[in-house]
């Protein structure tokens, strides 16, 4: 029987947007499957389940997904016993998560006392269009982290704001202001191990169409995605005689 459902969901522990593959299809022979000879990890928790054969659980697929990311989803069950989602900055070093928050957060409190949470990182890469509409789908990448976070003091506060800093823009950090006490006591960094991680991705047209679909007079395909930055927009109250930075034009030059 072939399952074919749009749905954006909490899929099998790894967040996700795609289609349900088919229960009688070969997984290597799909055109938009990860590749086939990377082992799920021992943790039952970051094991992909559904459309498990677009898992990657390689260390460097899950660090290129991450690298390229702006802005991590943090999931934790509140004090109060609800389920929050909150989005905040972030930076990678090694297998470390480095999340930004202010010491006033609900996140950052109900994260420094050792709660279990899940961190999620999602690029969208394409629209994927079928001829019918219930195939349409999405070309995306995604890693989902479970872990429990800790607070980050003294030194390595600063070492890992700096780390933020320089997976947002690198450079940026050495041609700004320094933080003083004051700044770094109202910001917290929380440091995430990523022990528990996959990665799941989507490539590829679409698939699973019936033979009289494909015969119609209907354009499908796939219908890239990007993001780049946009030309800067100088401050209000910048200095006159004041350029764009090292820091930006290298930015820009990766436009």
């Amino acid at each position: 029987m072939t399952q074919n459902l749009l749905f954006c969901e909490h899929i099998g522990d790894i967040a996700a947007v795609s289609f349900a593959m088919s229960e009688n299809s070969d997984p290597a022979s799909l055109p938009n499957a990860s590749p086939p000879n990377v082992t799920p990890p021992d943790s039952a928790g970051s094991t992909v389940r559904r459309e498990a054969h677009l898992a990657n659980y390689s260390r460097d697929s899950i660090y290129q997904v991450l690298d390229a990311g702006y802005l991590a989803h943090v999931g934790i069950i509140a004090a109060d016993g609800r389920p929050t989602v909150i989005p905040t900055l972030f930076g990678r070093e090694g297998e470390v998560l480095y999340l930004h928050g202010s010491v006033a957060s609900r996140l950052v409190r109900t994260l420094a006392a050792g709660v279990d949470c899940s961190v999620e990182v999602t690029l969208v890469d394409g629209l994927v269009l079928a001829r019918s509409a219930f195939l349409h789908s999405m070309n995306y990448r995604s890693v989902v982290i479970f872990g429990r976070a800790r607070r980050v003091e003294d030194s390595e506060q600063l070492h890992a704001l700096k780390v933020i800093s320089d997976h947002l823009l690198p450079g940026r950090w050495e041609e700004s202001r320094q933080p003083s006490e004051t700044e770094l006591r109202q910001t917290c960094v929380l440091a995430l191990s990523m022990e528990e991680a996959s990665a799941k991705i989507r490539t590829g047209g679409p698939t699973e169409e019936e033979p009289e679909d494909i015969a119609l007079p209907i354009w499908a395909g796939e219908l890239p995605f990007e993001t780049t930055w946009g030309s800067p927009i100088a401050a209000a109250d910048l200095a006159e005689g004041v350029g764009e930075s090292a820091a930006v034009q290298a930015g820009l030059r990766r436009r």
